[in-house]
């Protein structure tokens, strides 16, 4: 005769083998590639990723890799000193220093991220190579820059005098005002699909502008600013870094497209929570930008004005993403 214990112990396996069996197979149809995939496809945050998607997009089209794709892709930007928001001649911090923020994250959760680094072009090549030639996911400061340094990148002023023109007339009042969609813009992200179907994610920025010395952003922090699934999807964040940190936004998303939703609909529930949590929320702005295994994308944000750029066979185009407000 079973005892009770005995009864209630076989009920709860039962249950348990019940749930395992239900991710597994939850797990098999995400990892099954629909046959309606659209591939490759590159998608990026702001308008300056239009020229980033266009070099990401010949990596892609000649059957490279998505994680080739991204890294090359938001070099552009990196270098291009009229994005003020990236690389070089981006904005510096309140102490007159440019410090660049960066991660990359490919198919196999494989990932990469630099942060608080100076006087280095393209943080995001940093990045690649901690993931690749290091035991480590994230090197900061002076420790970035001499790993840097020790794999052949050279030292060189990113201040622009535009840039220092913007610090010194900042400085005139010293005060920190974070402006919506101006100063907030402060990274590239970028999602890619290659022909394999393999997904990789790349994010980086100089931070927001005249920021306290040593402050870093989600931009660098797998989870926050950008998060790869090569099962489910991928995800990149834009807007006050501080936010996407306190609630993991980036594998947030990732997890509500695990559930079933949509980009679109994992990123609008993403920034619906950050929004319920912060109350005033229409001070700030968060937005997420989403990618999944079938090359279906959206984005969502709090304020209006945040926009992508997408580019497949079809072409590029830039997208204006939905918001609260």
């Amino acid at each position: 005769m079973t005892s009770k214990r005995e009864f209630l112990k076989m009920s709860l396996f039962g249950t348990s083998l019940l749930g395992i069996t239900g991710l597994f197979s939850k797990s098999q149809a995400y990892s099954e590639v629909n046959k309606n995939t659209t591939k490759p496809i590159v998608i990026s945050t702001w308008n300056h990723g239009l020229a980033a998607n266009h070099v990401a997009w010949q990596v892609l089209s000649d059957g490279g890799k998505a994680i080739d794709a991204v890294e090359q892709g938001v070099r552009v930007p990196e270098a291009d000193p009229s994005v003020m928001t990236v690389g070089y001649g981006g904005y510096p911090d309140r102490e007159g220093k440019v410090t660049l923020d960066a991660c990359i994250m490919d198919e196999n959760q494989n990932c990469g991220s630099v942060a608080f680094l100076q006087n280095i072009k393209h943080p995001i090549s940093v990045a690649r190579l901690v993931m690749d030639k290091t035991p480590h996911v994230m090197l900061v400061g002076e420790g970035a820059l001499e790993f840097a340094k020790s794999q052949g990148f050279k030292e060189e002023n990113l201040l622009t005098d535009k840039a220092k023109m913007a610090w010194q007339d900042w400085l005139k009042e010293s005060k920190y005002s974070p402006v919506i969609n101006v100063e907030n813009h402060d990274t590239i992200g970028m999602l890619a699909l290659d022909n394999n179907g393999d997904l990789s994610g790349a994010c980086t920025t100089s931070g927001a502008a005249f920021k306290m010395s040593g402050r870093v952003g989600d931009s660098p922090i797998i989870g926050a600013g950008l998060y790869v699934d090569n099962e489910i999807g991928a995800a990149t964040a834009t807007g006050m870094g501080e936010l996407m940190i306190k609630t993991v936004g980036c594998h947030l998303v990732v997890e509500m497209m695990r559930q079933g939703l949509s980009p679109e609909q994992a990123c609008k529930a993403a920034v619906e929570r950050i929004a319920k949590k912060l109350g005033d929320y229409k001070q700030f702005q968060v937005g997420f930008l989403a990618l999944n295994k079938a090359g279906e994308y959206g984005s969502y944000c709090i304020q209006s004005g945040f926009n992508y750029a997408v580019t497949d066979k079809s072409g590029s185009e830039l997208q204006d993403a939905k918001s609260i407000l």
